[in-house]
């Protein structure tokens, strides 16, 4: 039997990936409860998930558009950036990736990367919040959990395509001694690039052991992860090979760095290990392989539209 990634088993609220909000303008914090100040709110949820789908506005905020969770402790920033590690990594909060001042419902960041941004927070409800950047005219909706009613194995399984661009390489290191003979027999490394909608990967036949950053890539092709109804464990994964058929896998994952292919056609299993962990935004590490940690983002699907939100600050609106 296959481990399953994580021990969480909470599920979700059903409002993490809704994309309908109803503001009640009561007071002045934008909703109908007592007043609180704006450490309060940030504070009131260990855990702030980023809807990236939800966004409103053309504008991009880097340090939200790559994290899936943040934190605000004690005027620390924390985010879980990455997949690997998720749930697990800084207790659950993730990394530190800069600072924070909050005061009159005004958020000041100062990444550790990208530097100062600021943010207008309205509160929607009991655990959503807005983060309106007005220099960029674009609205952020965070939802927020505990962490220990937080399904991290959720997050996980439906986001998975950015798990796989977290390796710069993936190393062939079991094939079983069943299954038909395939022209994937000959693939021993794959790597998954991130940067957007493309969802490009490259395949090598390269002996084993290589480093990932002296791989030669035969080949270069776009990929697509997909869901398997009633099972969110499993997905598939189909390669775009051009002098060959399309070749389709049932993908699942071993642990946080191996997975395994079942290829379709042929019956044959093949396992994958991760080489080159990137952790996102690390201070102090510079990452300038075979792809570029600066282009991983996480891609919005729902239709981007204009925000209606008004800019109550001077001069900042473009």
């Amino acid at each position: 039997m296959k481990t399953i990634k994580l021990l969480s088993t909470f599920a979700l609220i059903a409002t993490l990936f809704t994309s309908c909000y109803t503001e009640v303008v009561v007071d002045n914090n934008g909703f109908d409860s007592a007043p609180v100040s704006i450490n309060q709110l940030l504070n009131s949820h260990e855990l702030w998930y980023v809807a990236i789908d939800e966004t409103i506005g053309f504008g991009e905020s880097p340090f939200l558009q790559i994290a899936f969770t943040v934190s605000f402790r004690n005027g620390t920033l924390y985010a879980n950036n990455n997949l690997v590690g998720i749930g697990s990594q800084g207790n659950g909060f993730g990394i530190p990736i800069g600072y924070y001042n909050a005061y009159d419902m005004i958020l000041d960041i100062d990444h550790d990367i990208d530097g100062y941004d600021s943010f207008d927070v309205y509160q929607i409800d009991n655990n959503t919040i807005e983060l309106y950047n007005p220099f960029n005219d674009t609205s952020y909706f965070l939802h927020g959990y505990q962490r220990n009613n937080f399904d991290y194995d959720y997050v996980f399984y439906d986001n998975i395509q950015y798990f796989l661009q977290e390796y710069e390489a993936w190393e062939k290191t079991y094939t079983s001694n069943y299954g038909a003979l395939n022209e994937f027999d000959n693939e021993n490394y794959l790597q998954f690039l991130s940067g957007g909608n493309d969802n490009t990967f490259r395949s090598s036949q390269d002996p084993n052991g290589i480093n990932p950053d002296n791989i030669y890539w035969d080949f270069t092709g776009l990929y697509n992860v997909g869901n398997v109804s009633n099972n969110m464990y499993l997905k598939t994964l189909v390669l775009d090979y051009d002098y060959f058929d399309n070749e389709q896998f049932e993908l699942s994952v071993i642990n946080d760095q191996r997975v395994e292919l079942y290829h379709q056609s042929s019956g044959t299993v093949y396992q994958f290990t991760g080489r080159g962990y990137i952790e996102y935004l690390k201070v102090g590490t510079e990452i300038n392989k075979t792809k570029s940690s600066g282009l991983k983002k996480r891609v919005q699907h729902t239709t981007k539209k204009e925000n209606t939100r008004e800019n109550t600050r001077q001069n900042t609106k473009s």
